[in-house]
Protein backbone atom coordinates (compact mmCIF):
# COMPACT_ATOMS: atom_id res chain seq x y z
CA UNK A 1 0.00 0.00 0.00
CA UNK A 2 1.59 3.46 -1.12
CA UNK A 3 1.48 6.35 1.39
CA UNK A 4 0.31 9.59 -0.15
CA UNK A 5 3.08 12.51 0.10
CA UNK A 6 2.07 15.62 1.38
CA UNK A 7 3.85 18.31 -0.20
CA UNK A 8 5.53 21.04 2.35
CA UNK A 9 5.17 24.84 1.08
CA UNK A 10 7.87 27.37 1.93
CA UNK A 11 6.73 30.51 0.35
CA UNK A 12 2.76 31.31 0.17
CA UNK A 13 1.81 34.40 -2.25
CA UNK A 14 -1.52 35.49 -2.51
CA UNK A 15 -3.27 38.45 -5.01
CA UNK A 16 0.27 39.99 -4.58
CA UNK A 17 0.33 43.11 -6.79
CA UNK A 18 3.12 45.72 -7.19
CA UNK A 19 2.17 49.23 -8.96
CA UNK A 20 4.70 52.06 -9.59
CA UNK A 21 2.88 55.41 -10.10
CA UNK A 22 4.17 57.39 -12.96
CA UNK A 23 4.93 61.24 -13.50
CA UNK A 24 1.21 63.11 -13.46
CA UNK A 25 1.03 66.10 -15.64
CA UNK A 26 -0.78 69.38 -14.26
CA UNK A 27 -3.89 68.44 -15.61
CA UNK A 28 -4.01 64.29 -16.15
CA UNK A 29 -4.95 61.49 -13.34
CA UNK A 30 -2.05 59.16 -11.83
CA UNK A 31 -1.45 56.72 -13.83
CA UNK A 32 0.19 53.36 -12.54
CA UNK A 33 2.37 50.48 -13.70
CA UNK A 34 1.18 47.02 -13.65
CA UNK A 35 4.26 45.24 -12.81
CA UNK A 36 2.81 42.49 -10.77
CA UNK A 37 -0.95 42.20 -10.53
CA UNK A 38 -2.58 39.96 -8.92
CA UNK A 39 -0.23 37.08 -8.64
CA UNK A 40 -0.72 33.68 -6.46
CA UNK A 41 1.36 30.81 -6.09
CA UNK A 42 3.33 28.45 -3.91
CA UNK A 43 6.68 27.23 -3.58
CA UNK A 44 7.21 23.66 -2.42
CA UNK A 45 10.10 23.61 0.11
CA UNK A 46 13.34 22.44 -1.11
CA UNK A 47 12.27 22.64 -4.77
CA UNK A 48 13.51 25.00 -7.65
CA UNK A 49 11.25 27.92 -8.69
CA UNK A 50 11.59 29.33 -12.17
CA UNK A 51 10.08 32.15 -13.60
CA UNK A 52 9.71 33.27 -16.82
CA UNK A 53 9.13 35.37 -19.05
CA UNK A 54 9.99 38.39 -21.98
CA UNK A 55 11.88 41.69 -20.36
CA UNK A 56 9.34 43.47 -18.84
CA UNK A 57 6.98 40.63 -18.03
CA UNK A 58 7.43 41.67 -14.14
CA UNK A 59 9.90 38.57 -13.05
CA UNK A 60 12.62 40.68 -11.18
CA UNK A 61 9.92 43.05 -9.36
CA UNK A 62 7.81 39.78 -8.16
CA UNK A 63 11.15 38.35 -6.44
CA UNK A 64 12.29 41.44 -4.74
CA UNK A 65 8.65 42.18 -3.75
CA UNK A 66 8.50 38.73 -2.05
CA UNK A 67 11.71 39.49 0.09
CA UNK A 68 10.03 43.14 0.37
CA UNK A 69 13.16 44.64 -0.93
CA UNK A 70 10.47 46.50 -2.86
CA UNK A 71 7.14 47.30 -0.45
CA UNK A 72 4.05 45.50 -2.08
CA UNK A 73 0.92 47.32 -3.27
CA UNK A 74 -1.08 44.50 -1.98
CA UNK A 75 -1.48 40.90 -1.39
CA UNK A 76 -0.30 38.30 1.42
CA UNK A 77 3.23 36.95 1.38
CA UNK A 78 3.66 34.01 3.79
CA UNK A 79 7.17 32.18 4.77
CA UNK A 80 5.82 28.41 6.20
CA UNK A 81 2.94 30.56 8.33
CA UNK A 82 4.90 33.71 9.18
CA UNK A 83 3.06 36.73 7.28
CA UNK A 84 6.53 39.16 6.03
CA UNK A 85 3.90 41.99 5.22
CA UNK A 86 3.44 42.20 9.00
CA UNK A 87 7.07 42.36 9.88
CA UNK A 88 8.10 45.78 11.44
CA UNK A 89 11.77 46.41 10.28
CA UNK A 90 13.80 45.41 13.03
CA UNK A 91 11.75 42.09 12.73
CA UNK A 92 12.11 42.33 9.06
CA UNK A 93 15.98 42.56 9.62
CA UNK A 94 16.23 39.69 11.77
CA UNK A 95 14.30 37.18 9.61
CA UNK A 96 16.54 38.66 6.29
CA UNK A 97 18.98 35.65 7.84
CA UNK A 98 16.43 33.06 5.90
CA UNK A 99 16.05 34.98 2.50
CA UNK A 100 18.68 36.16 0.45
CA UNK A 101 18.86 37.24 -2.95
CA UNK A 102 21.52 36.87 -5.87
CA UNK A 103 21.61 39.86 -7.96
CA UNK A 104 22.27 39.96 -12.09
CA UNK A 105 24.67 41.41 -12.56
CA UNK A 106 28.23 40.38 -10.55
CA UNK A 107 30.26 43.50 -11.38
CA UNK A 108 27.70 45.72 -10.04
CA UNK A 109 26.42 43.76 -6.75
CA UNK A 110 29.84 43.82 -4.91
CA UNK A 111 31.71 46.90 -3.18
CA UNK A 112 34.45 47.50 -5.11
CA UNK A 113 36.09 49.40 -2.47
CA UNK A 114 35.86 46.22 -0.24
CA UNK A 115 38.07 43.65 0.27
CA UNK A 116 35.91 40.01 -0.29
CA UNK A 117 36.23 38.45 3.49
CA UNK A 118 34.60 41.99 4.42
CA UNK A 119 32.08 41.63 1.83
CA UNK A 120 30.83 38.17 2.92
CA UNK A 121 31.48 38.54 6.46
CA UNK A 122 29.24 41.84 6.75
CA UNK A 123 26.53 40.12 7.33
CA UNK A 124 27.79 37.83 9.75
CA UNK A 125 28.19 41.20 12.06
CA UNK A 126 24.87 42.05 11.52
CA UNK A 127 23.54 39.21 12.20
CA UNK A 128 25.29 37.47 14.93
CA UNK A 129 27.80 38.04 17.95
CA UNK A 130 30.80 36.60 16.19
CA UNK A 131 34.60 36.91 16.90
CA UNK A 132 36.93 38.13 14.05
CA UNK A 133 38.55 34.86 13.89
CA UNK A 134 35.09 32.87 13.93
CA UNK A 135 33.80 35.24 10.85
CA UNK A 136 36.96 34.82 9.40
CA UNK A 137 36.54 30.83 9.37
CA UNK A 138 33.02 30.82 8.36
CA UNK A 139 33.69 33.02 5.14
CA UNK A 140 37.03 30.92 4.23
CA UNK A 141 34.44 27.89 4.80
CA UNK A 142 31.97 29.44 2.50
CA UNK A 143 34.28 30.15 -0.16
CA UNK A 144 35.69 26.89 -0.21
CA UNK A 145 32.22 25.79 -0.80
CA UNK A 146 31.73 27.64 -4.03
CA UNK A 147 34.77 26.39 -5.25
CA UNK A 148 37.51 29.53 -4.60
CA UNK A 149 40.21 29.60 -2.00
CA UNK A 150 41.32 31.16 1.37
CA UNK A 151 43.91 33.61 -0.26
CA UNK A 152 40.75 35.04 -2.37
CA UNK A 153 39.47 36.61 0.91
CA UNK A 154 42.61 39.47 -0.01
CA UNK A 155 41.24 40.59 -3.16
CA UNK A 156 39.11 43.30 -4.22
CA UNK A 157 36.57 42.14 -6.56
CA UNK A 158 38.05 43.83 -10.07
CA UNK A 159 40.65 41.37 -9.58
CA UNK A 160 37.77 38.83 -10.21
CA UNK A 161 36.29 37.23 -13.66
CA UNK A 162 32.82 37.28 -13.59
CA UNK A 163 32.14 34.08 -13.09
CA UNK A 164 34.24 34.50 -9.86
CA UNK A 165 32.28 37.68 -8.85
CA UNK A 166 28.81 35.59 -8.95
CA UNK A 167 30.35 32.60 -6.96
CA UNK A 168 31.46 35.67 -4.32
CA UNK A 169 27.87 36.72 -4.43
CA UNK A 170 26.57 33.17 -3.69
CA UNK A 171 29.24 32.96 -1.06
CA UNK A 172 27.59 36.32 0.08
CA UNK A 173 24.08 35.14 0.14
CA UNK A 174 24.95 31.91 1.36
CA UNK A 175 27.35 32.42 4.46
CA UNK A 176 24.12 33.15 6.77
CA UNK A 177 22.14 29.96 6.09
CA UNK A 178 19.18 30.68 4.62
CA UNK A 179 16.17 28.72 3.56
CA UNK A 180 14.93 30.28 0.57
CA UNK A 181 17.48 32.30 -2.09
CA UNK A 182 16.02 34.35 -5.04
CA UNK A 183 18.55 34.04 -8.00
CA UNK A 184 17.43 36.78 -10.32
CA UNK A 185 19.07 36.08 -13.96
CA UNK A 186 22.01 34.91 -11.76
CA UNK A 187 23.95 33.73 -15.05
CA UNK A 188 22.67 36.14 -17.94
CA UNK A 189 25.95 38.38 -17.84
CA UNK A 190 28.16 35.75 -17.88
CA UNK A 191 29.80 34.21 -20.94
CA UNK A 192 27.77 30.67 -22.05
CA UNK A 193 31.16 28.44 -21.28
CA UNK A 194 31.21 30.18 -17.56
CA UNK A 195 27.01 29.31 -17.46
CA UNK A 196 27.40 26.08 -17.22
CA UNK A 197 29.69 25.48 -14.54
CA UNK A 198 27.54 28.41 -12.21
CA UNK A 199 24.31 26.36 -13.02
CA UNK A 200 26.05 23.14 -11.77
CA UNK A 201 27.10 25.18 -8.77
CA UNK A 202 24.02 26.44 -7.76
CA UNK A 203 22.78 22.72 -8.31
CA UNK A 204 25.04 20.81 -6.14
CA UNK A 205 24.56 23.93 -3.10
CA UNK A 206 21.16 23.06 -3.35
CA UNK A 207 21.15 19.53 -2.71
CA UNK A 208 23.85 20.33 0.05
CA UNK A 209 22.54 23.28 1.84
CA UNK A 210 18.63 21.40 1.55
CA UNK A 211 17.76 25.08 -0.48
CA UNK A 212 14.40 26.49 -1.72
CA UNK A 213 15.22 28.21 -4.92
CA UNK A 214 12.80 31.29 -6.96
CA UNK A 215 14.80 30.94 -10.08
CA UNK A 216 14.09 33.95 -12.47
CA UNK A 217 15.42 34.53 -15.85
CA UNK A 218 14.19 34.82 -19.68
CA UNK A 219 16.33 31.76 -20.70
CA UNK A 220 14.15 28.67 -21.22
CA UNK A 221 17.42 26.13 -21.40
CA UNK A 222 18.21 27.82 -18.06
CA UNK A 223 14.44 26.65 -17.34
CA UNK A 224 14.55 23.54 -18.61
CA UNK A 225 18.05 22.41 -16.21
CA UNK A 226 17.29 24.17 -13.25
CA UNK A 227 13.52 24.17 -12.57
CA UNK A 228 11.15 21.62 -10.85
CA UNK A 229 7.67 23.94 -11.53
CA UNK A 230 7.42 26.68 -13.76
CA UNK A 231 5.54 29.89 -13.90
CA UNK A 232 5.21 31.87 -17.43
CA UNK A 233 4.65 35.95 -16.58
CA UNK A 234 3.56 38.22 -19.04
CA UNK A 235 2.84 41.74 -18.71
CA UNK A 236 2.45 41.74 -14.56
CA UNK A 237 0.29 38.30 -14.58
CA UNK A 238 0.59 34.58 -14.52
CA UNK A 239 -0.39 33.16 -17.62
CA UNK A 240 0.35 29.31 -16.77
CA UNK A 241 2.23 27.07 -14.20
CA UNK A 242 3.01 23.21 -13.82
CA UNK A 243 5.85 21.35 -13.63
CA UNK A 244 8.31 21.51 -15.68
CA UNK A 245 7.35 18.29 -17.78
CA UNK A 246 3.51 20.09 -17.74
CA UNK A 247 5.26 23.36 -19.38
CA UNK A 248 7.70 21.70 -22.14
CA UNK A 249 5.98 18.82 -22.98
CA UNK A 250 2.27 20.40 -23.33
CA UNK A 251 2.12 24.09 -22.90
CA UNK A 252 -1.43 25.19 -22.86
CA UNK A 253 -1.23 28.81 -22.96
CA UNK A 254 -0.79 30.38 -26.55
CA UNK A 255 2.30 32.52 -24.91
CA UNK A 256 3.87 29.33 -23.41
CA UNK A 257 4.10 27.82 -26.69
CA UNK A 258 5.28 30.20 -28.51
CA UNK A 259 7.88 30.89 -26.18
CA UNK A 260 8.98 27.25 -26.71
CA UNK A 261 8.28 27.80 -30.43
CA UNK A 262 11.43 30.49 -30.35
CA UNK A 263 13.81 27.98 -29.16
CA UNK A 264 16.38 27.41 -32.12
CA UNK A 265 17.02 23.62 -32.65
CA UNK A 266 20.62 22.95 -32.46
CA UNK A 267 20.44 20.38 -35.18
CA UNK A 268 19.71 22.86 -38.99
CA UNK A 269 18.29 19.27 -40.33
CA UNK A 270 15.01 19.76 -38.38
CA UNK A 271 12.91 21.90 -39.81
CA UNK A 272 9.82 23.17 -37.58
CA UNK A 273 6.98 25.79 -38.15
CA UNK A 274 7.60 28.84 -36.74
CA UNK A 275 4.50 30.62 -35.02
CA UNK A 276 5.27 34.48 -34.11
CA UNK A 277 3.40 36.42 -32.01
CA UNK A 278 2.18 39.87 -34.13
CA UNK A 279 2.61 43.38 -33.14
CA UNK A 280 4.77 44.64 -29.85
CA UNK A 281 4.36 44.52 -26.20
CA UNK A 282 1.80 46.23 -24.71
CA UNK A 283 2.04 49.01 -22.40
CA UNK A 284 2.21 47.76 -18.68
CA UNK A 285 0.37 51.34 -17.86
CA UNK A 286 -2.52 50.41 -19.94
CA UNK A 287 -2.62 46.77 -20.23
CA UNK A 288 -5.49 45.17 -22.77
CA UNK A 289 -8.41 44.60 -21.12
CA UNK A 290 -9.70 40.68 -21.38
CA UNK A 291 -6.97 38.63 -21.92
CA UNK A 292 -3.17 40.37 -21.57
CA UNK A 293 -2.01 38.51 -24.48
CA UNK A 294 -4.63 38.65 -26.43
CA UNK A 295 -3.45 41.27 -28.74
CA UNK A 296 -0.72 39.20 -29.86
CA UNK A 297 -2.10 35.96 -30.14
CA UNK A 298 -2.56 34.57 -33.27
CA UNK A 299 -5.23 32.19 -31.92
CA UNK A 300 -7.74 35.37 -30.26
CA UNK A 301 -11.00 35.43 -30.64
CA UNK A 302 -13.84 37.92 -29.80
CA UNK A 303 -14.13 36.57 -25.94
CA UNK A 304 -10.43 37.05 -25.74
CA UNK A 305 -10.46 41.19 -25.71
CA UNK A 306 -13.23 41.60 -23.64
CA UNK A 307 -13.50 38.93 -20.48
CA UNK A 308 -10.74 38.32 -18.64
CA UNK A 309 -9.89 34.44 -18.14
CA UNK A 310 -10.11 33.18 -15.21
CA UNK A 311 -6.74 30.52 -14.10
CA UNK A 312 -8.36 26.81 -14.99
CA UNK A 313 -6.51 23.70 -13.96
CA UNK A 314 -6.24 21.48 -17.39
CA UNK A 315 -4.98 18.76 -15.31
CA UNK A 316 -3.51 18.19 -11.69
CA UNK A 317 -1.13 20.77 -11.07
CA UNK A 318 -1.22 22.10 -13.92
CA UNK A 319 -2.85 25.54 -14.30
CA UNK A 320 -3.33 28.09 -17.53
CA UNK A 321 -5.04 31.62 -17.69
CA UNK A 322 -6.80 31.38 -21.06
CA UNK A 323 -10.37 31.12 -22.58
CA UNK A 324 -9.02 28.43 -25.19
CA UNK A 325 -6.32 26.36 -24.02
CA UNK A 326 -3.92 24.54 -26.34
CA UNK A 327 -4.02 20.42 -26.34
Amino acid sequence: MQTEVTTQYLIHVKHLKKYFPTKRGLFSSAKYVKAVDDVSFDIPKNSTFGVVGESGSGKTTLGRTILRLIEPTSGTIRYIETDINSLNSKELRIFRRKMQIVSQDPYNSLHPRKLVKNIIGEGLKIHFQLSSEEIYEKVKDILEQVGLREEHMFRYPHEFSGGQRQRIAVARALVLKPEFLVLDEPTSALDVSVQAVILKMLKDLKRDFSLTYLFITHDLAVIDYMADYVTVMYLGQIMEFGTKDDIFLAPAHPYTFLLLNSIPNPDPRIKKKKVIPMGEIPSPIDPPTGCRFHTRCPYARDICSNVEPEMKEVHKGHFVKCHFPLG
